[in-house]
Order: structure tokens, then sequence, then C-alpha cells
């Protein structure tokens, strides 16, 4: 299914007879919305519109925690009184595959105020240095809730 709305944005695309990145974006998702409009009455068993909105869910869910660690570390350097309380805490994983892990750990790391140290050598914890932990458990709490199980749903 992914294939195929690729290639119907490329036609979208081609019938416009310019190549931009607006047309191919606008093309997509013109494909995407026909494919999910006809794949019910035609019965195409697929599961693409189902992990579409995950990643969709995904990809807005990193944005915002991004938005809001960029602004929490952004007004903490830029008022006289510092907030950072930074420490190292290890949390434990409920993620398997080594890519599982590597894209949790990537998204921590990119995420300012907070940065992955390492993974225990069984992949049972991750070590994370964080500027703010007012409250250890709630770090935890907060990554697992969020970053975690959200990238456990991205590779079920």
């Amino acid at each position: 299914m992914f294939l195929l709305n690729v290639l119907l944005a490329l036609a979208w695309t081609a019938l416009l007879g310019e190549i931009t990145g607006s047309n191919l974006l606008i093309g997509f998702l013109i494909s995407y919305a026909l494919l999910a409009f006809l794949a019910r009455p035609l019965q195409i068993p697929t599961t693409y519109f189902a992990r579409a909105k995950i990643v969709v869910g995904f990809v807005l869910f990193f944005l915002w925690e991004l938005v809001k660690a960029n602004l929490r570390v952004a007004y903490d350097v830029m008022t006289p009184t510092q907030r950072a309380k930074p420490g190292v805490i290890a949390v434990p994983l409920d993620l398997k595959t080594a890519a599982q892990i590597t894209l949790l750990a990537n998204l921590i790391t990119l995420t300012p105020g907070t940065l992955t140290l390492d993974i225990s050598e069984d992949r049972r914890f991750i070590y994370i240095h964080a500027m703010y932990i007012d409250d250890v458990e709630e770090v935890k709490r907060s990554i697992k809730q969020g970053f975690e199980r959200r990238v456990l749903e991205l590779f079920q």
C-alpha cells in the first residue's frame, strides 16, 4: 500500500508538471485519502492505514516533547537562577531488539536536557543523564510512558 501511495503521489506530481516537495506532499496526502476511501469498499486487507496513524502520532509526540524540552532549557539558560538538578538514572527497559533500544536512545539524546550514556550489558537498563531530576520516579515514568511506550507501538 505504501508503494502504491508513493506511485500515486509521483503520478500526481507528473500531472502537475513540476517536481517540488509541496507537490509530492500534496500528492501523497491526496493518494492516501483516496486509498483509505477505496480500501474498505473494495475489501482490501491492509494494516497500512492503522500503521500510518501510529507513525504520525509518534512523530507528533516527539516534536511536542522536543519543543517542551527546548523551551525548558532555553528558559533556564535565559533566567538568572538555575533550576537544573542534574543526575544519572537507570531506567528499566521493556524493549528487546537492538533497533528498538537504539531508537529510544537516540530519541532521548535528541531531546535537550537528556543524554543517553549507556545500555547495560543485559539490555535491561538504559542509563540517562538528565538536567532536571526533581523526582527520579517521575523522570523514569515519563520515559517509560512516553518514549518507550510509543517505540513499542511503532515496532508492533
